[in-house]
């Protein structure tokens, strides 16, 4: 049976740290020397080396990064549902849905509102069933529960 070497030798783990004071990424010190990069992640971890911010001010200081490109798209994602449904102050609710029009599966439509009502299993268990107009999954009232693009203003925004 073949002895096999260990993956850290002394050498290896001088690299590592050379390559880390030098700022190079766990992909980069990987490759040079000759393991994964779960591995180097793992042993800068077991070594309790961090870059900690030193990662975000090289990558400031980096050309093609700008702090407006790593905002960009959880602002498209919130000017998307805000164009779909309105940038509102509203609350999410601001009158009662109808119950009338409560339904089974069986009885579901692809027109009409798939929230779910009460607990799967449960014998009162059913969908709202009321109107979903334009293709979409609920009724008014469910889609401003299920989507609140007020929400991801405030995170997109902040």
């Amino acid at each position: 049976m073949p002895v096999l070497a260990p993956t850290w030798t002394d050498e290896r783990i001088e690299l590592l740290k050379q390559h880390f004071e030098a700022g190079l990424s766990c992909r980069e010190i990987a490759a040079d020397i000759g393991v994964s990069r779960n591995a180097v992640i793992g042993k800068l971890s077991r070594l309790n080396l961090t870059r900690g911010r030193s990662v975000d001010e090289r990558r400031l200081q980096d050309k093609n990064f700008t702090p407006a490109r790593a905002k960009a798209v959880p602002r498209l994602q919130f000017e998307m549902l805000a164009t779909i449904y309105g940038e509102t102050n509203e609350a999410a609710i601001d009158r009662p849905i109808d119950d009338a029009n409560r339904c089974s599966l069986m009885e579901l439509g692809e027109n009409r509102c798939r929230w779910p009502i009460s607990t799967p299993g449960a014998d009162d268990f059913c969908f709202c069933g009321n109107a979903a107009s334009d293709g979409q999954s609920y009724c008014a009232g469910h889609s401003r529960l299920a989507y609140r693009p007020n929400s991801r203003a405030r995170v997109a925004r902040g």
